[in-house]
């Protein structure tokens, strides 16, 4: 009974971080301006990354599998905000400009 639980609950995390990354892929593609699709796939990778890692730890169960899952996940949470930090600056020392009343028409 409690590994059918531990199994639709992982599935259900899987399910919801391919989700959020998909949503993020989509707003990748439909924002605007640099700084704004950065935002969508920043946030929205890192969520779907937790999700994703969440789930498969469960899978793992208790294991030095999860161990080694959970230090990628520590590795990814730390890099990939700090890569889209890194890119903003470089844009905007190289002269880009953040779309400041919306959407070009």
């Amino acid at each position: 009974m409690i590994t059918q639980l531990i199994d639709v609950l992982s599935w259900m995390l899987l399910l919801s971080g391919c989700f959020c990354a998909l949503i993020s892929a989509i707003g990748l593609l439909r924002m605007p301006d640099m700084f704004t699709r950065m935002h969508a796939a920043g946030v929205g990778d890192t969520l779907a990354a937790i999700l994703i890692f969440a789930g498969l730890i469960l899978q793992a169960g208790f294991s030095l599998l999860a161990v080694k899952l959970l230090l990628i996940l520590f590795f990814l949470l730390f890099t990939s905000p700090t890569a889209c930090h890194a890119l903003a600056k470089a844009a905007i020392a190289g002269g880009e400009k953040p779309l400041v009343d919306g959407p070009r028409q």
